[in-house]
């Protein structure tokens, strides 16, 4: 998992033991942000940062340049700092990199900020880099991976969080680990030291309801209480903007394709690992596949496909969200 690679990099700057080039990469940009604003803060003092730490940005600047500010020799201090944000401005040249990579300075500590994109690991830079610098991939998370990445971060801070809260929060922010954390930081400011974070915390401090939202939607129509989901619905109806259908959409039909991989498991005992949820869900789908029997999820999914397509204009003149939703509950509970 990155979390475990990321710690590992800060450990190692920590101890001083400083690679001469880290080249940062990937989908997600919050990983490249938080290395090298670490190495940033943390490599040189303040006093020496004023001549040995250069921020250069790859819509100014040439790979020569990169290499240039590199080969310097930092002043009155054992390293200088050379970051280059937004890297990968310089993709088309990226590979006349592989020279200095091959011998890069002792003295320098050359960060490289290479976002949304990632090297051909085909090519020699890449190669390279794997033998004498810091090689990091910072991969998107997917959605069911970020309730155990919340829950990781906030248990190095002291803080634990209820699954449903964690879910709750990964509904509203979906995976962007960027604005997850931003609003974590400001939970931690209100709670109390070691405090547990509930679906309480997050609506009365973040505004996410914690009964009317799409988990609580896929609770109701798990357990069949028409009463509870026709609620919801109806309280999305009137607040679209805050509860898109096609995200609701999304949501039920994951839902629902894992319960029909649950139906069609023989052991029951590695369902959670196998559909790659919190083993504490997991009774939420063995309450919907005794709700619910395999041919009549089969159903259900195809019910969801045609109400999404309904959503994006096909086979449907403008729909309002509303009659969708009712369209969606009464496929469901027929």
């Amino acid at each position: 998992m990155p979390l475990d690679k990321v710690k590992s990099i800060i450990t190692d700057i920590k101890s001083k033991n400083f690679k001469p080039i880290y080249f940062l990469m990937g989908d997600e940009p919050y990983y490249i942000d938080a290395i090298s604003d670490f190495i940033a803060k943390s490599v040189l003092t303040e006093e020496e940062r004023g001549f040995n730490q250069v921020v250069l940005y790859g819509r100014d600047v040439t790979i020569d340049d990169v290499v240039s500010n590199a080969k310097r020799y930092p002043m009155m201090a054992e390293k200088q700092v050379i970051i280059v944000r937004e890297a990968q401005d310089l993709s088309r040249t990226i590979e006349n990199l592989v020279g200095y990579a091959t011998n890069p300075q002792p003295s320098t500590v050359l960060v490289m900020c290479y976002k949304y994109k990632k090297l051909d690991a085909r090519k020699k830079l890449s190669k390279v880099l794997k033998k004498t610098g810091e090689l990091f991939e910072s991969k998107k998370l997917y959605d069911n991976q970020v309730p155990n990445w919340i829950s990781r971060v906030l248990q190095g801070k002291g803080h634990t969080i209820t699954p449903k809260a964690a879910l709750m929060l990964v509904e509203f922010l979906g995976n962007d680990l960027g604005k997850v954390n931003n609003e974590l930081e400001k939970l931690l400011l209100i709670i109390k030291p070691g405090e547990q974070i509930t679906p309480q915390i997050i609506e009365r401090n973040i505004g996410i309801s914690k009964d009317f939202n799409n988990f609580e939607l896929q609770n109701a129509l798990g357990a069949k209480d028409f009463k509870k989901a026709y609620r919801i619905i109806t309280y999305f109806s009137q607040n679209p903007k805050d509860h898109p259908i096609v995200l609701t959409v999304a949501l039920l039909y994951s839902f629902f394709s894992k319960l029909l991989k649950y139906h069609s498991l023989t052991n029951k005992s590695e369902a959670a690992k196998v559909l790659g949820v919190n083993p504490y869900f997991l009774k939420d789908y063995q309450q919907a596949a005794g709700n619910y029997p395999m041919k009549k999820v089969s159903s259900i999914i195809s019910v969801i496909r045609d109400v999404d397509l309904k959503s994006k204009g096909v086979g449907a003149s403008g729909l309002p969200q509303g009659d969708l939703l009712k369209e969606l509950l009464v496929g469901i509970f027929d």
